[in-house]
C-alpha cells in the first residue's frame, strides 16, 4: 500500500526495523514528506509534535549515512535541549539495526569541554541547540565538510526564542551542495523569510495542523481579571479532575506564582521555564512524566519537544495572541485521536482571541462564566513519589539493577514500582508514595550491583 513503510525505497534493515517496532503504516507528515526526502530534495513541512516527524527527516538521514565515515554528515537544529534529546533517541531507535550509528548532542547546559572531546572522537548526526552550535563551529570545534543535510526542528519556536541570526549563521559554515529540511508547528511570517534564507526550490507539505481538535472537548471560561485566574484554575482542576495536566502561562514570572499558588492549594505542581537549572528542568520532566508530579506549568517554549502521554488536560492560564499556537497546546491532549480535554480563561477584552480561536477551530467553543463554575474540593496528591539514585550508565547501571535492588533490597513488590529512569550519573525511580520512604532507607543500607549509592527523595 502507497502509505506503508514498505512501500519507500528505504534501506533493508530500515524496514526491518520498523517492522520490528511495529511501525507499518505512515502517519500523515511521513507519507507526505518522506518520499521527497528521500529523493534528496529540499522540504518545507507543517507538523505538530506527535505528528511521527522525526521519522520523517530521520529515516531519510540514515537512508543515506555512510556508517564507515565517523565524521557528520547530518545537523539537526531544536529549541531546546530536552526536543534535542527526544530527537536524537528517536534516531538511535530507528538506526539500532543498523551497526554503530553514531547521534551526539551538543545543547547548553551540559559541559562543552566533553561535547568537544566527544566530537574529537567522531559522530555520524549532530542534534543540538543553535546556541551551544554556534560556538563549536566559531571555536572550530566541528567539522562540516561532509555534512549532506541540515534540519531546523520547531523551526517557529527557535525564531520565537530569537534564533533567526544563529540559524543564518550556522547554515553558512555547512556546505551550499545540501539538503535542507525545514519542520514548524505553525507558520508564522518569519517562517517565510527563513525558508528562502536556508532552503533551495523546496517541495511545501502542510498537513494535519489541526490537531484533531474536534476530538477534544473545550471550554472557555470567563473572568472578570487577571487575579481571578488562580481562583478560577482551582476550579478548572476541580471540575476535570485530571490525574495529569499542563497549565499554560504567557510568561516565566506568572508559571512561577500561579505554581507558588497550587503548591499552597494542595495541588503538587512545578513551573517548567528557561531560568531552571539543567539538573532542576531533568528531574522536574522525570517526576511529571513518572506521575510522581500532578501539574506542570509550563510556557510555550519550555514545554516544546516533552514527549508526555496519557495527559489528560491542557489548561490555558492564557490565551496564547496566535490561535494556531491554542490548537497545538491543547494537541498534547488529544493525540493518536484519543479524546482530550481543554480548558481555558479569558477576559473581556481577550474576546478577539477567542473568535479567532474558533475561526480557526472551524466550530464555536463553549463560552461559559467563572462565576456559575462551582467549587469543587480539589486536592491531588499523587500516587507515586521519586527517589533519586547516585548512579548512572556511568556505573553500568541498568533498569533490571535498580528494579532488582528494590525487589530484594528494599523489599518492594514489583507492582509498588514505577517508571524507572537511568541517565549518565543518576537515576529515578518512581515509587508508590507509601513505600518510597522504605525504599529511600533500605536502598541507602543496602547495595546495588554490590556496590553502596547515595539515594534519596528527588
Amino acid at each position: 500500500m502507497k502509505n506503508e513503510f514498505a512501500s519507500l525505497k528505504l534501506d533493508p534493515l530500515l524496514i526491518k526495523n520498523l517492522e520490528d517496532l511495529e511501525f507499518k503504516t505512515m502517519t500523515p507528515v511521513q507519507a507526505e514528506a518522506l518520499p521527497y526526502v528521500l529523493e534528496g530534495k529540499d522540504v518545507l513541512a507543517q507538523a505538530k509534535t506527535g505528528s511521527g516527524k522525526t521519522a520523517a527527516f530521520g529515516l531519510g538521514i540514515l537512508n543515506t549515512l555512510d556508517v564507515g565515515l565517523l565524521r557528520p554528515q547530518s545537523l539537526i537544529l531544536c529549541p531546546t535541549r530536552e526536543l534535542a534529546e527526544q530527537v536524537a533517541k528517536e534516531i538511535r531507535t530507528l538506526a539500532r539495526t543498523m551497526s554503530n550509528v553514531r547521534v551526539l548532542t551538543l545543547c547548553g547546559g551540559s559541559a562543552k569541554y566533553h561535547q568537544q572531546k566527544s566530537l574529537e572522537h567522531g559522530a555520524h548526526i549532530l542534534v543540538g541547540t543553535p546556541g551551544r552550535v554556534l560556538k563549536l563551529l566559531r571555536e572550530k570545534s566541528l567539522d562540516t565538510k561532509e555534512i549532506n543535510s541540515f534540519v531546523l526542528d520547531e523551526a517557529d519556536k527557535m525564531l520565537e526564542m530569537g534564533f533567526h541570526t544563529e540559524i543564518i549563521n550556522i547554515s553558512s559554515f555547512i556546505p551550499k551542495k545540501r539538503q535542507s529540511l525545514l519542520f514548524s508547528a505553525t507558520f508564522p511570517e518569519n517562517i517565510d523569510k527563513l525558508s528562502k534564507d536556508v532552503l533551495v526550490e523546496p517541495v511545501d507539505v502542510r498537513v494535519d495542523t489541526g490537531h484533531d481538535s474536534g476530538t477534544i472537548e473545550q471550554i472557555l471560561f470567563k473572568v472578570k481579571g487577571h487575579p481571578d485566574k488562580f481562583d478560577g484554575l482551582l476550579k478548572i482542576l476541580g471540575y476535570a479532575n485530571p490525574e495529569r495536566c499542563i497549565v499554560f502561562c504567557k510568561t516565566k514570572q506568572i508559571s512561577d506564582e500561579v505554581a507558588k499558588f497550587l503548591n499552597k492549594n494542595g495541588v503538587v505542581s512545578q513551573a517548567i521555564h528557561g531560568d531552571l537549572e539543567q539538573n532542576e528542568r531533568t528531574v522536574t520532566l522525570t517526576k511529571f512524566a513518572n506521575k510522581s508530579l500532578s501539574v506542570l506549568v509550563a510556557t510555550d517554549v519550555a514545554a516544546r519537544g516533552l514527549d508526555i502521554k496519557e495527559l489528560d488536560a491542557v489548561i490555558n492560564f492564557d490565551l496564547p495572541s496566535d490561535p494556531e499556537q491554542y490548537i497545538h497546546r491543547i494537541g498534547r491532549t488529544g493525540r493518536a485521536g484519543e479524546s482530550g480535554k481543554a480548558y481555558g480563561m479569558y477576559i473581556d477584552k481577550e474576546m478577539y482571541k477567542v473568535e479567532a480561536i474558533e475561526e480557526l477551530n472551524g466550530f464555536e467553543i463553549p463560552l461559559k462564566d467563572m462565576i456559575k463554575l462551582p467549587n469543587k474540593a480539589y486536592e491531588l496528591t499523587p500516587a507515586m513519589k521519586t527517589i533519586y539514585v547516585g548512579g548512572g550508565k556511568k556505573n553500568k547501571l541498568r533498569p533490571g539493577d535498580l528494579l532488582g535492588a528494590l525487589v530484594h533490597e528494599a523489599e518492594l513488590a514489583p507492582e509498588s514500582i514505577g517508571k524507572i529512569t537511568v541517565l549518565n550519573i543518576l537515576s529515578y525511580v518512581a515509587i508508590q508514595r507509601e513505600f518510597a520512604d522504605q525504599a529511600v532507607n533500605k536502598l541507602s543500607n543496602g547495595k546495588i550491583k554490590n556496590r553502596k549509592f547515595k539515594v534519596g527523595l528527588a
